[in-house]
């Protein structure tokens, strides 16, 4: 699905001179890399403060204790996604609020929002999912109106732009009142282990986040808050400042990739191509069609031909065993439970060649033709 190791040997001299860098400073935590890695991505995004931690999960759970959610807060999130989303407001004793996603983009329906809104709603996560922005300006609009938070899940969309209606475009991640990611290896933007980051234009809720993520101290030993103990490494951190010098390119390298399976796939009875909408780039993290018939089967045949292929995500997490205790059932969500059963990602990465990609194509062609 992804190919690390060619991509690595293209920046291996820069990556291995920032790790040996931290080794000979020694700052191992929140060292000088650490620092300009935060700059510059705070640049580039075009954001007041980046605060880097260990993981995206904890960035997600950070940005719900910055902003106070309580026991029984509600957080309106879609059902279809990562659990991490959802995952942390369980933690955290708040209580998920889903709406359903767009049968196009896979991203949240902004049109269901109202109607889930009560007193207790604390927050809207939008997921950026797959590559491709959520809707955020009547997301935006919504909150404001009832004065409630809007974060980012921005874990696979890092480096596309959104365009509102007047024209401004800014980079996904910029937007909301706080907003949160994952440099998990194999996201557009990924370290060689865990890392994560919220970014925010909020200076109080930026000190507020300093502090959780350092046990709850703004000076060593003096306890302000409860916190938690979340830090992006120095060797982390060295090596996203090379690959953030690349991520344009790298994202520019998925879109062509992506022309091209458009061009093959749009053409396959039964194989239905991502949707672009026109206001926001799709830097496709995933290159997910959708297979109306034997999704499964095509899946296993792609297998035995030495073709990668997931299905992200297979169930839905309001009726995941996990998440039931919050009263939802099958048919609550028909448009996230549907595009479960349909939603196939192919191989997708910076590396990826055509040869590579007409390959993949024509043994989809293949198997859809003799199942027709």
């Amino acid at each position: 699905m992804v190919d690390l190791g060619t991509q690595y040997a293209a920046i291996r001299d820069e990556v291995n001179a920032g790790i040996q860098e931290v080794i000979d400073t020694t700052q191992f935590i929140n060292g000088s890399a650490t620092k300009a890695f935060a700059s510059e991505l705070g640049q580039y995004l075009g954001v007041q403060h980046v605060i880097p931690c260990a993981n995206g999960t904890d960035a997600l759970q950070i940005a719900l204790m910055a902003i106070g959610l309580e026991e029984g807060d509600e957080v309106i999130t879609v059902p279809f996604t990562f659990v991490a989303t959802v995952e942390v407001v369980a933690l955290l004793k708040g209580k998920p609020v889903f709406v359903d996603v767009d049968p196009l983009t896979f991203n949240m329906d902004a049109r269901a929002i109202e109607a889930k809104i009560t007193p207790r709603t604390k927050a809207i996560i939008p997921v950026h999912l797959f590559g491709q922005p959520a809707d955020l300006s009547p997301i935006m609009e919504l909150a404001e109106k009832h004065g409630i938070y809007v974060i980012e899940d921005n874990a696979q969309a890092i480096g596309s732009n959104y365009t509102f209606p007047n024209g401004d475009t800014v980079k996904a991640g910029s937007i909301g009142h706080l907003a949160t990611t994952s440099f998990y290896p194999t996201k557009n933007l990924g370290g060689y282990g865990d890392g994560g980051a919220l970014f925010t234009n909020d200076d109080t809720l930026a000190q507020k986040i300093r502090i959780i993520c350092d046990h709850g101290s703004s000076r060593k030993y003096y306890y302000d808050a409860i916190g938690v103990n979340s830090r992006l490494d120095s060797m982390q951190a060295a090596i996203l400042r090379v690959k953030l010098r690349n991520l344009d390119i790298y994202n520019m390298r998925r879109i062509a990739s992506a022309d091209q399976y458009d061009a093959l796939l749009n053409v396959i009875p039964g194989i239905t191509i991502p949707t672009r909408v026109q206001n926001a780039t799709h830097v496709f993290h995933q290159y997910t069609i959708r297979v109306k018939k034997h999704r499964d089967a095509l899946k296993d045949y792609l297998q035995s031909k030495g073709i990668p292929s997931m299905i992200y995500y297979p169930v839905p997490l309001h009726v995941s065993d996990a998440y039931r205790i919050y009263g939802y059932q099958q048919g609550d969500f028909p448009v996230s439970e549907m595009v479960a059963t349909e939603v196939l990602s192919l191989p997708m990465h910076s590396e990826l060649d055509a040869e590579q990609i007409n390959f993949i194509c024509g043994e989809i062609a293949a198997f859809m033709q003799a199942n027709a």
